[in-house]
């Protein structure tokens, strides 16, 4: 049993079940598109063009990557900082969002050749793995035409960035895919970023430890749990160095130490109730992206 892995039981390999959105990015969903803006003024009648009346947040914007998140990437990868550094210094950041030309209408041409009638301009997305949605966001003008000559870069700061992500149905952001280094914003860091809010990464998270231990007390065969930062977490430069941070998961590493004399049906057994217990915390649902569970022996240490 020493050094068994895991996936979490009734789950998909690597990932999460799908939550239900927070209340504070739903609210924000349902008043986007609406007759009026944020602070209720409807659009109706407004003249948006010109300089007296600016709609571009970027207009010097001379489309190089973010100062900080271009230090944070460099911390991390030197092992000097963390993956919530990284999304601490792109909740600042603008990036760029790729849309693409999409056909919305056809209309009879010459020679009963068919001909574009009306496109509209559509957000692109990208399936994971593990099958989730993914979508692509770039940090810098030039990045993005690397990766796709054809796609128009649209300039938003990160949380905006986010917030469209989660109206697509997308769980994670992918920052610079096909660069020197992809870093992956994971589901809860996505929410925290579209809520502006600050993030802790589940596998530091002391409420989250506790809360998974607590739930575990109520099975005699778990003698002890710890959590520890996924090896899912790592990634990969283009020159093949390993970074401890920005993979797409697993992110939480729970380890748990039995007793001795579970069978396999017992072992199989405890876990679907620990993913059961564990799946009715809120904090787990909220903090969690995905896990993989580590079995260990329990050695009971003795009076000399």
């Amino acid at each position: 049993m020493h050094g068994q892995q895991e996936p979490a039981p009734n789950a998909p390999e690597g990932a999460a079940p799908r939550r239900e959105l927070p209340g504070h990015i739903a609210a924000a969903l349902a008043g986007a598109g609406g007759a009026s803006d944020s602070a209720g003024t409807p659009w109706a009648g407004r003249d948006l063009s010109g300089d007296a009346a600016k709609i571009h947040n970027f207009e010097d914007d001379d489309g190089t990557a973010d100062a900080g998140y271009l230090a944070a990437i460099e911390a991390l990868r030197e092992g000097r900082g963390g993956e919530a550094d990284v999304v601490r210094a792109l909740a600042t950041a603008r990036v760029f969002v790729p849309v693409m030309a999409t056909l919305a209408e056809e209309a009879d041409g010459v020679d009963g050749l068919h001909a574009d009638k009306q496109a509209d301009m559509a957000l692109v997305t990208l399936k994971a793995p593990d099958g989730r949605t993914a979508m692509p966001v770039f940090t810098s003008a030039a990045a993005l035409e690397s990766w796709h000559p054809e796609a128009r870069p649209v300039a938003v700061y990160a949380a905006r960035a986010a917030l469209s992500a989660v109206s697509e149905g997308a769980q994670l952001l992918v920052l610079d895919p096909g660069s020197e280094l992809t870093f992956v914003v994971r589901r809860p860091a996505v929410w925290a970023l579209a809520q502006q809010r600050d993030w802790t990464p589940s596998y530091l998270d002391d409420q989250l430890e506790s809360a998974l231990a607590s739930a575990a007390r109520e099975f005699p065969a778990v003698r002890r749990l710890e959590t520890r930062q996924g090896a899912g977490t790592a990634s990969r430069t283009g020159t093949g160095q390993t970074v401890a941070g920005g993979g797409a998961g697993p992110e939480l590493q729970v380890v748990l130490f039995l007793a001795d004399g579970l069978d396999a049906a017992g072992l199989q057994a405890l876990l679907g109730r620990l993913n059961d217990a564990w799946a009715q915390l809120d904090v787990f649902a909220e903090n969690v992206d995905s896990l993989e569970v580590k079995l260990q022996r329990f050695a009971q240490e003795t009076a000399p």
